[in-house]
């Protein structure tokens, strides 16, 4: 029996996070688990916060996240990991998206992003990962999201095959071989930094 995790994915509305998620779950679901999902939209499609909470294990029995509930934290962009960090659990792993967006606040003048982020984020031992960067080297800068994918799919103890046929399954059929790239470039990412 596994016991349940709880993996928070955040970012901002157009960063891919909903089909991030929802790879997740399905992944989880080929593995045989048994899974949960939680979303809040905000005003996703104005680049407002995105959240989902997928939870998975041999009998999972609420899809909610409190407060210090989640073993990881997957963010999309720098400000929402801090946005989210109370749901982070003590000893839990933060995965980040080494990326500030400015949302529009910020870019009319009426607020701003947090100064240290990047910072403040390396003090609270998160991986932060360069996914737009690792997207454009695999030949497809719009895996951005994927490649956190592939970050986390290393944290998990999933069959990589399960990843693969979840994301196939999932993607639209001429961007396949780009987020497998990018899914495998983002696992690579992780497994160089831990040997």
């Amino acid at each position: 029996m596994m016991d349940t995790k709880t993996v928070l994915l955040c970012g901002v509305g157009g960063q891919g996070t909903i089909l991030a998620a929802d790879v997740l779950a399905h992944a989880a679901l080929e593995a045989s688990l048994d899974v949960k999902v939680s979303e809040i939209h905000g005003m996703a499609q104005r680049g407002g916060s995105v959240t989902t909470v997928v939870r998975f294990g041999s009998n999972v029995r609420s899809m909610v996240c409190d407060q210090g509930g989640a073993d990881i934290v997957v963010s999309f962009e720098t400000t929402e990991a801090l946005r989210n960090l109370p749901y982070l659990k003590e000893g839990g792993t933060l995965v980040v998206n080494d990326e500030t967006i400015k949302s529009l606040p910020v870019l009319i003048g009426k607020a701003q992003n947090p100064p240290h982020a990047r910072e403040d984020l390396l003090n609270l031992n998160a991986l932060l990962v360069p996914a737009a960067n690792i997207a454009y080297e695999v030949g497809n800068s719009k895996t951005s999201n994927v490649v956190l994918l592939g970050a986390l799919s290393a944290l998990l103890d999933f069959p990589e095959d399960a990843w693969e046929q979840t994301l196939v399954a999932r993607v639209p059929e001429k961007t396949i071989e780009a987020n497998l790239r990018a899914l495998s470039a983002g696992r690579a990412f992780v497994k160089e930094r831990e040997a």
